[in-house]
């Protein structure tokens, strides 16, 4: 059916509500990357967390969100791009982390990201230079961290769920998340009202086991508010990367370096970072790129 990701706003026009089934977005990531499951929650947690705020704070077509996450944990850096498209990609530093459960039988994430270090969001919308947010670690789990973001760097009273179910054998069962943004004028008693029906929400890869849509998981956000689903759009993990952007690449090196593959390594190969594509160059490829290098060899 493909991933899906919604956007609503509550009746009393007080909340907008995100909700996104990820599943086969971080299905791929995971197999991309081969993550274990620690690393596989906290890529996944991100990739999520991206989605929703792609979709929340971008429009246009050539616009680009990125999130950057380093903590003290042993999965290192996390890096994810959003589009305004309904696309997403992403990678993990240490991908390959298993760690034991936390002490209430899931999956430690809060450890395997750590608890300090920084997350930082830039924005590039095509009107002026890129902004960029940044903010400490407070949790490590994600979900608190993300909401902390939109607190202090957007000003946004918010929650963030993150949710990710790895089975046994490292593979993806379900990943999918919500974000509820207060609106200007929304009242004490909503916010409270709100909150109070967060604090009872089952997880969201329980919810998402169980069946339900993200129509049904930002209704459940709400509780007896009711919602209007205003957007709705496919979710999936997607690269920019080609071979024609990484030979653009290596002509910008010096012309020693690329005589260098030429005459040393008979070719040249390059990984994408944020897919695993790998691509090659052949030694006539790597000629042509030697012309087209800029002329100040050394």
């Amino acid at each position: 059916m493909g991933d899906k990701l919604i956007t609503a706003v509550s009746t009393d026009g007080a909340f907008r509500i995100f909700a996104v089934n990820a599943t086969e977005t971080v299905q791929t990531a995971q197999q991309r990357h081969d993550t274990w499951s620690a690393a596989s929650a906290a890529l996944g947690r991100t990739l999520v967390a991206t989605s929703l705020l792609a979709a929340a704070g971008l429009k246009n077509d050539d616009d680009l969100l990125t999130v950057r996450l380093k903590g003290d944990g042993p999965v290192g850096a996390i890096v994810a791009d959003g589009t305004a498209q309904g696309t997403v990609r992403g990678y993990i530093q240490n991908p390959h982390v298993t760690l034991p459960l936390n002490p209430v039988g899931k999956i430690d994430v809060a450890r395997a990201v750590g608890h300090t270090g920084l997350l930082a969001v830039t924005k590039s919308v095509g009107v002026g230079d890129p902004f960029t947010g940044q903010v400490p670690l407070v949790s490590g789990e994600l979900g608190e961290d993300f909401t902390y973001y939109l607190a202090k760097s957007e000003q946004i009273p918010a929650a963030v769920g993150l949710s990710v179910f790895v089975n046994a054998d490292n593979t993806i069962q379900v990943a999918g998340g919500f974000m509820v943004q207060a609106l200007p004028g929304a009242s004490d008693d909503a916010l409270a009202q709100v909150e109070t029906t967060l604090k009872t929400l089952p997880l969201v890869s329980e919810m998402l086991k169980a069946g339900l849509t993200p129509e049904q998981i930002a209704a459940k956000v709400m509780g007896a508010t009711p919602i209007n689903v205003v957007a709705t759009a496919p979710l999936s993990f997607a690269c920019t990367c080609s071979k024609v952007h990484f030979a653009e690449i290596i002509a910008t090196l010096a012309p020693s370096d690329i005589r260098q593959m030429i005459e040393e390594d008979h070719g040249a190969s390059v990984t994408c970072k944020f897919c695993g594509a790998r691509y090659a160059y052949s030694e006539a490829e790597l000629t042509d790129l030697l012309r087209k290098a800029a002329p100040h060899d050394n």
